[in-house]
């Protein structure tokens, strides 16, 4: 419990900080902007990638899925609740918050004739995604990770079985739900991977702009078909 107060601690001090950082935003901020963006790829996006590739082990049965959770439930718990919170939970958080600072002050106008370019549009639908990844991930974070600290089964809620009642219950609206939410992640995490590389001065020709933006839309397609194989995984008896 005592280390659930400490978490609960350090995302309240990060929250307090949020005044501090409205303020920055009346103007462009440079470093804040580059972190948002770096924050998106390492960790978030790496930690995606791997969250999803251990959950596809759903597609080789039960006792693959709850091996892979056994494993990280061997972990001593004070020390992976550690790790989850200064390496996935704060930079997630600080993500979320800044991004809708951004989508609150962005000027969309991908609807006029003349600005109606494909990269307006990605930028919209970027925007757009964040939002909703913003709920999703307060959703199922809390009704996962959250809730396995605090449940009495522990490690049971996340396992295979538990997967399988839920999204196969309640007229299958928690597969909609999770369907849903991992398209806009998928699609989140593509596109910030082609707008990180501007952003950092990786792409810098309109070439090599391109390039990756037709690498992030293969990549949106694979993310999506690797999350989707993973939820279809778990409907099996």
């Amino acid at each position: 419990m005592s280390f659930i107060l400490c978490t609960f601690s350090l995302i309240q001090s990060l929250l307090g900080n949020i005044s501090l950082m409205s303020l920055s935003l009346h103007r462009e901020n440079f470093v804040l902007h580059k972190i948002h963006s770096l924050t998106g790829v390492v960790p978030i996006g790496f930690y995606m990638l791997q969250h999803l590739t251990l959950n596809s082990f759903s597609i080789a049965g039960p006792e693959r899925f709850n091996g892979v959770i056994d494993f990280f439930e061997s972990i001593p718990k004070h020390l992976l609740l550690g790790m989850e919170v200064m390496v996935l939970w704060i930079p997630i958080l600080f993500h979320a918050v800044y991004g809708i600072f951004i989508s609150g002050r962005a000027q969309n106008n991908v609807f006029a004739e003349k600005y109606g370019w494909s990269q307006n549009r990605m930028f919209l639908l970027q925007r757009v995604t964040g939002i909703v990844l913003f709920l999703f991930l307060a959703v199922h974070v809390s009704t996962t990770t959250v809730a396995k600290y605090i449940s009495p089964i522990g490690a049971d809620l996340i396992k295979y079985d538990a997967w399988h009642e839920r999204l196969t219950g309640t007229a299958y609206l928690w597969l909609v739900f999770y369907l849903a939410g991992t398209l806009c992640a998928s699609y989140h995490l593509a596109y910030g991977i082609w707008n990180f590389c501007i952003r950092w001065g990786i792409t810098v020709s309109e070439k090599s702009q391109a390039a990756v933006q037709k690498f992030s839309a293969v990549l949106f397609v694979a993310v999506t078909l690797l999350a989707w194989g993973s939820l279809f995984g778990f409907l099996r008896g």
